[in-house]
């Protein structure tokens, strides 16, 4: 279910690997969109065309493409259930839906203005992307006052909010407008980043570069119109701030398919999401033992990135086989995420670490928390050929 970077991945290697078996994708999206790009886009590095291919170019001979979207999952009786109004009966499932990005709940958003009035997210899609930048590069010209935002709530890439400042930071000093500008940021919890010693360096890093942080300041409302956000604290206190440029953040959760189905989480820190329930080693379902998750809809302490997903999904497929030959599933995943973290044009932080904070820097030569040159070149060179040969399930 799904065709993101982890459906695909996952349809891949399952055609490869088993012999016989009758595979389907259900998803209706034609368009395969890498997200990791979209930051190089809403910071004026990449053009919008590089982040954009064509699904059917990524799903592998003999593989069914149902174009629907699955509505319903019928667990207990293994099977889907399209918008459509298809059933597709499964004998193993993988999940792999990705999330919902619920801009709903910040009052007076509205995804179809991102661009204008200074109102951006990198989020919602390549277009809005390249609208954001089209809007930083205007208020980098002028400068102003601009507002960055942090939701509660998992997100995907969560380092990209923290990209977006440090580079908005940086197209302000080209152009020459630093000083007549204020950046500062809201995050709604009572850190930036969960990963104690990568929130520690952004924050003094930050303290240098004049961004001040707002803890406990939660997004919701923005008057487009008005270019005025309103923040509330976890008492309910209200303040309004008005702004030139911000950046809004959706809350994210698990679409509605996912979370109002009996594989969501029914009791602890992610019920509230709706997030799949899969142990966090083996990513099979805690309660339905054919049934597997990749990718962001997981409710795990960490992974949203497509690195998680390219450590995870060779993981969750051999396990799937261990599981379809009668075997409990032989592999364990540890949460490797990484984020390449953009701090300035030729430079990035290469981040890496586990489900317990630990940094796991795959190379030796590069210090996670020294800005380098070759982090800035992997991020815009080698990652996106790196992503392809994951979906194509070579990686």
């Amino acid at each position: 279910a799904g065709s993101g970077l982890a459906g695909v991945a996952a349809a891949n290697r399952l055609a490869r690997e088993l012999d016989g078996a009758r595979i389907t994708i259900v998803d209706r999206k034609e368009i395969h969109n890498y997200q990791p790009g979209y930051t190089l886009v809403a910071t004026g590095v990449w053009p919008v065309e590089k982040v954009s291919d064509r699904n059917v170019d990524l799903i592998p001979p003999g593989v069914e493409w149902v174009r629907e979207m699955v509505a319903e999952f019928d667990a207990e009786k293994n099977a889907v259930v399209t918008d459509g109004g298809r059933r597709i009966e499964y004998d193993y499932l993988v999940v792999a839906t990705g999330l919902h990005m619920d801009f709903g709940l910040i009052e007076g958003m509205d995804v179809a203005a991102i661009g204008r009035n200074g109102l951006t997210s990198v989020y919602p899609s390549p277009q809005a992307a390249q609208a954001t930048w089209q809007a930083m590069d205007a208020f980098r010209q002028k400068g102003g006052k601009a507002l960055m935002t942090l939701p509660s709530t998992p997100l995907k890439c969560a380092g990209a909010p923290l990209k977006m400042t440090f580079m908005l930071v940086d197209r302000l000093r080209q152009a020459g407008t630093r000083d007549q500008s204020q950046v500062s940021f809201h995050s709604a919890l009572d850190n930036i980043f969960s990963v104690p010693r990568i929130n520690q360096e952004v924050l003094e890093r930050w303290k240098k570069l004049d961004v001040p942080v707002h803890f406990l300041s939660k997004l919701v409302a923005v008057d487009i119109g008005a270019r005025r956000a309103t923040f509330a604290s976890p008492e309910g206190e209200r303040t309004q701030h008005d702004y030139d440029f911000i950046h809004v953040v959706p809350p994210m959760r698990a679409p509605d398919s996912v979370k109002n189905s009996p594989l969501s989480w029914k009791e602890g820190p992610f019920t509230a999401g709706g997030w799949l329930e899969v142990d966090k080693e083996t990513l099979r379902h805690r309660r339905f033992p054919n049934v597997f998750g990749i990718g962001d809809i997981n409710g795990t302490g960490k992974g949203k990135t497509a690195a998680t997903v390219k450590k995870s999904t060779p993981l969750v497929v051999q396990n799937l086989i261990d599981v379809i030959a009668g075997r409990e599933p032989s592999q364990r995943f540890d949460g490797y995420t990484s984020c390449p973290l953009l701090v300035r044009e030729g430079a990035a932080l290469l981040i890496e670490f586990d489900y317990e904070n630990r940094l796991v820097p795959s190379l030796p030569a590069i210090d996670p928390l020294q800005d380098s040159y070759f982090a800035w070149v992997m991020k815009i060179r080698l990652l996106k050929p790196a992503y392809m040969a994951v979906a194509k399930g070579r990686v």
